[in-house]
């Protein structure tokens, strides 16, 4: 099979948590958007180096990088937007519409799901971003140790130990944040 063909059938299916990844790194769809686009490029570029069929934890070690690359080089504070920015949260961390269809549960539960989520996702928002992403790598992309361990470019016990670090500080997150704003902690 030619390389790029090759390549496009590893890697495309990958793009979302790429993207995903980088979004998380980068907190704005453009810029996660440019940092996927140069990523993949230089992904092509070494493809002759790739050796195996589980082109994921290459390819998402290479996002990482592409995005550290990309925060290191602009000032941080200036380009951050709040995550109640990105996903459209009211001023209190509420969702600013809610659409409720018939099969769903019932408003006020729906309506303490959302509180829930958005108090879970500033308490993401605060962690290090070391913490975000490896959160992200486990929990939402479902990655192994092993697979994690490859796109941070650490040994697995860095990665586990992070890992347990990360959960703890969510936790404490979450339930200070939740104790601010009256909604039942973890």
């Amino acid at each position: 099979m030619p390389k790029p063909r090759r390549f496009e059938t590893l890697a495309l299916p990958h793009l979302d948590a790429a993207h995903s990844l980088a979004f998380w790194l980068m907190r704005d769809r453009a810029d996660a958007e440019d940092v996927v686009q140069d990523a993949y490029v230089r992904a092509l570029r070494g493809f002759d180096g790739f050796r195996g069929e589980d082109i994921r934890p290459w390819l998402l070690a290479i996002v990482r990088n592409v995005a550290w690359r990309a925060l290191a080089l602009r000032r941080r504070g200036n380009n951050v937007i709040p995550i109640e920015t990105a996903y459209g949260l009211d001023d209190e961390g509420g969702p600013r519409t809610l659409s409720i269809a018939s099969e769903e549960p019932s408003a006020e539960t729906r309506l303490i799901e959302a509180g829930d989520r958005a108090v879970l996702t500033r308490a993401l928002d605060a962690l290090p971003p070391l913490f975000r992403e490896i959160l992200l790598l486990r929990e939402v992309e479902d990655m192994s140790y092993a697979d994690i361990a490859t796109v941070l470019g650490v040994p697995r016990g860095t990665v586990m130990s992070r890992l347990s670090r990360a959960r703890a500080d969510l936790r404490l997150c979450f339930r200070n944040l939740a104790g601010e704003s009256g909604q039942n902690a973890m």
